[in-house]
Order: C-alpha cells, then sequence, then structure tokens
C-alpha cells in the first residue's frame, strides 16, 4: 500500500500479516473470493486485495490495528445478503473484506433477563431457533433469514414482516461490541433496560453500514412465545381498502396484530412464475392481497374466534372478497413462503429495481397510485410489482426491466435513475424516507442527499470523521467524503 499517509509496505507483506492474524486457512485471494466481492443480486462487483475471516474478537481488533497502521481500506461482511451494495467492495483491488461468518456462536441466553447474545456472525434463523428451544421468541424475520447474519441485520437496522408489533432491529438491541478502525474493543454488551450515564455510543453503529466500525457481537431482546398464532390471507381491490381492514383490525385485536402484509397482482404472478413450490390459496389472482399474522402469549385465549369476527365484519362491510385461514402450521408456512419468495422471484424475472420507500400510514394509498401511474407512463411495457409492510408504512415499489431491452449499460443505468427519480420525488412529497430498512449502501449514495438533505449529511461526515478520520471504514457507502461534496 503506498497512498499518502500510509507506509510502504507491499501487497504481499500485507497479506502475509493477515495470514498471521488468522491463519493460513482463512485468508482467501484471487479467485476464492470471487462469491465475496460481488452482491447476490449481481448487481455490484468490486475486487480485493483479500478477504480474511477472523474467529474471534481479538482477532478482529488484530486485522483493524494492521488496517490503521498501513492504510488499508476494510468493508465489513456478513452474510452477503444485502440489497444495496454495503458489503461488496469498490474495483481498486485494495480493501480487505472481513467476514464474520466464523464467529457465529451463541454466547448467552437469559429468560430471566429476555437476552440472548450471540456473535455477529451468527445467522439469523439460527438465532430464532435457538430463542425457540428455550421457550422464548425472537421476532426478526425475513425472506434471507437461513443466510443473513447478525451483524449485517444490525448494521443495515433491518426490518421485516414483524416491525408492526415488535419494531425494527434498533429496537430489538439491547447492547453491542464494537471494534473501532484503530482496533480499539468497545465491550457495551449489557443488557441493561435502563441507562441514562450519557450517551447511548451504541446507537451510532446501528444502521450505520460499517462505516465507523466492525460490529462482533450482540445482546438482544427475546420475547415470551407465542401460544397461539392465527394467519390468514384475504382478497380485496384496492390499498384504500387494505387500510380500512387495517384500522378495524387494529381497534379489534390490538397489539396482537404482528404482521401486515400486501402484494399486488403482479407480485403475485411473478412469484407463481419465476419460483418453484408456492401456490395461491385462491382460485384467481386478486389486484391485492393482505397476509395477516396474529399471535398471543397467552394459553387460555382462544383467539381464531376473535379473528373470524373481525374479518366477517370487514367482509359485511365489502372491504374484501375473499378470505382464507389457515388450519395448520404447513399451510402458515406456505403463505409465508409465497411473501419471503418475492426477491427471488424478481430476480429471476429481470433486472429489478426495488425500492424501499415508507411514507406514513394516511399517505399510503397515495404513494400506492401516483408511482403506479406515473411509472406506468415512464415505461408501460414492465412489470411493476408492489409488496411490503403496509402496517408499518414500508411498501416496496419495484420496476422488472427486460434485460434484453436494458442489456446496455448506460441505457440500464439511465433507465434504473429515471425509476429512483420517479419514486423518490412521489415518496418525499408524502413526507417518506427513500429507505426504510435496506440501508443506503453504494446504490443509493445520490438518493440519500436529496432524502436527508445537506445538514444531515454534513453531521454525518463529522461523526465519520471523528471515529474514522483516514475514512478507511467501507468508503463510498452512505455518502461521500466532505472532500467530494459536502463539507
Amino acid at each position: 500500500m503506498t497512498e499518502s499517509g500510509t507506509t510502504n509496505v507491499t501487497d504481499q507483506t500485507i497479506l502475509q500479516r493477515v495470514t498471521q492474524i488468522v491463519g493460513p486457512s482463512n485468508i482467501l485471494t484471487g479467485t476464492d473470493m470471487d462469491p465475496f466481492v460481488t452482491d447476490w443480486r449481481d448487481r455490484y462487483h468490486g475486487r480485493a486485495l483479500c478477504v480474511a475471516r477472523p474467529g474471534n474478537v481479538q482477532e478482529v481488533a488484530a486485522l483493524m490495528q494492521l488496517s490503521a497502521r498501513e492504510g488499508i481500506p476494510v468493508v465489513p461482511q456478513g452474510g452477503n445478503t444485502g440489497l444495496c451494495g454495503a458489503a461488496t467492495p469498490d474495483d481498486s483491488g485494495q480493501a480487505m473484506v472481513i467476514r464474520l461468518d466464523r464467529m457465529n456462536r451463541i454466547l448467552a441466553i437469559s429468560a430471566l433477563d429476555s437476552m440472548i447474545r450471540v456473535e455477529a456472525g451468527c445467522v439469523l434463523q439460527t438465532l430464532q431457533e435457538t430463542a425457540r428451544r428455550h421457550g422464548l421468541y425472537f421476532p426478526l424475520s425475513l425472506g434471507a433469514e437461513g443466510s443473513c447474519q447478525i451483524g449485517g441485520n444490525i448494521a443495515t437496522n433491518a426490518g421485516g414482516t414483524s416491525v408492526l408489533r415488535y419494531g425494527a432491529m434498533r429496537d430489538l438491541v439491547l447492547g453491542l461490541e464494537v471494534v473501532l478502525p484503530d482496533g480499539t474493543i468497545c465491550d457495551w454488551l449489557s443488557p441493561m433496560r435502563k441507562n441514562t450515564t450519557g450517551y447511548d455510543l451504541k446507537q451510532l453503529f446501528i444502521g450505520a453500514e460499517g462505516t465507523l466500525g466492525l460490529i462482533t457481537a450482540a445482546s438482544l431482546k427475546v420475547f415470551a412465545a407465542p401460544r397461539q398464532c392465527v394467519t390468514c390471507m384475504l382478497t380485496l381491490d384496492t390499498v384504500e381498502q387494505a387500510l380500512d381492514i387495517f384500522a378495524r383490525l387494529r381497534a379489534t385485536l390490538g397489539e396482537r396484530i404482528s404482521s401486515f402484509e400486501i402484494m399486488n397482482k403482479t407480485q403475485v404472478d411473478v412469484v407463481l412464475q419465476y419460483t418453484q413450490g408456492n401456490t395461491y390459496p385462491f382460485a384467481t389472482v386478486a389486484p391485492w392481497s393482505l397476509l395477516i399474522e396474529v399471535t398471543d402469549t397467552l394459553p387460555g385465549t382462544d383467539l381464531l374466534p376473535c379473528v373470524e369476527d373481525a374479518l366477517a365484519a370487514c367482509m359485511e362491510n365489502d372491504l374484501m372478497t375473499d378470505a382464507v385461514i389457515t388450519a395448520s402450521e404447513a399451510q402458515a408456512q406456505a403463505l409465508w413462503r409465497l411473501r419471503h419468495s418475492v426477491s427471488e422471484g424478481n430476480k429471476t424475472a429481470g433486472i429489478s429495481v426495488a425500492h424501499d420507500t415508507a411514507v406514513p400510514l394516511s399517505r399510503q394509498a397515495d404513494f400506492a397510485r401516483l408511482t403506479q401511474e406515473r411509472l406506468r407512463a415512464a415505461f408501460p411495457h414492465d412489470p411493476m410489482p408492489m409488496l411490503g409492510h403496509l402496517g408499518d408504512g414500508n411498501i416496496h415499489a419495484v420496476v422488472i426491466l427486460n434485460r434484453e431491452e436494458y442489456a446496455d449499460d448506460d441505457q440500464r443505468k439511465a433507465a434504473i435513475r429515471q425509476i429512483n427519480d420517479i419514486v423518490d420525488d412521489v415518496t418525499l412529497s408524502l413526507g417518506g424516507v427513500i429507505s426504510a430498512e435496506h440501508g443506503v449502501g453504494q446504490g443509493n449514495v445520490r438518493r440519500l442527499l436529496a432524502g436527508r438533505g445537506e445538514n444531515d449529511v454534513r453531521m454525518m461526515q463529522k461523526i465519520k470523521m471523528a471515529l474514522d478520520p483516514d475514512w478507511r471504514m467501507n468508503a463510498g457507502k452512505l455518502f461521500a467524503p466532505p472532500t467530494d461534496g459536502i463539507s
């Protein structure tokens, strides 16, 4: 590495030092790095000096100290399941990708503290299953839960299908262990729920996408396991009807509604056509479908009649056209498999230009109508799935471009930018945000400035400069350095 502010050490020497830290079997170079320098959608591509796989926090700290001494850029990586390129290096070939998949242990679990402590490389599904074996429940759930890792979930402030009841990842974090860019290990793993002794420093690293430091462990909230669960799917004609149903169910069932998901007909059609093993429980696909989950931890309450009565009232008021309530866990899993297959289906169908916007519930119908109208006017022949977490205001507007028609790189980039501008204009005009749960990464840097404004971005740059003055941690993600724009 020979850039300004670094020592004149050869790449080979750096690789030898990384090998000394993690061991020869835990450093990847050459073509062995290929799966880890490209995102899972094959949208973002980069090159790296090496991929290091530390086995504990001390090795992470040693890697960060090496990075600080030699000026090596660092890209943290979990399961590499992100949608915005946050875990993909640039094309300089100078970065060290630090993968945490070896750091996957369950460190502690306490029913009394309602806490589970895990290393950052723990796969989300493993955490869920561990909590379940102890009679507890970890509510974060999303399509990539079989491969995404907790560190990445925290770094992107992941949302998923249960935010309505339990909150996003930020709401589930009790404590963190973080390694700073200079190699300092910060132990903030205490599960205390009340602490007013100064700044809550861990909050800086939740949603920071690895730009301030590297999360190595976390203490997370767990909850009493639901004793009852009612899952149902409804068909309806409009988003306005869906919002009316949500208001009525919330008034009747209260906080028992854990998920309230919506998909339009195009999205269901794409999943059925481009994925395997999915079925739709009705004879024809409706304009809109709702997937609702209602849970309760009380053993003596029968939820089913309550849900049936609430849905009957909705039917009597012409808010829906049909409904199915699952009679078994297998039926419920089939409905959730349909919902969780949307990313796979959209990726297979073409170039999926997906958005992660959120607007107030009172503007959701306007958002759906305006985005579809304006996108259809600009791209009349391309499928436009719409899906998301209606209960928390987060609907994903998607345009699927034909790969052959948009094979030219410049043409494809221009189309994606036009689509993004349309969706962002509608979102911001309705008081929304451009990213609710997927993050910013490298794909949405330009859009962040429009969404947050100069003052917010300037403040974020100053925080990063305080912790990472050499701009080594995941550079090019979230926002540009002050020298490239706002300062």
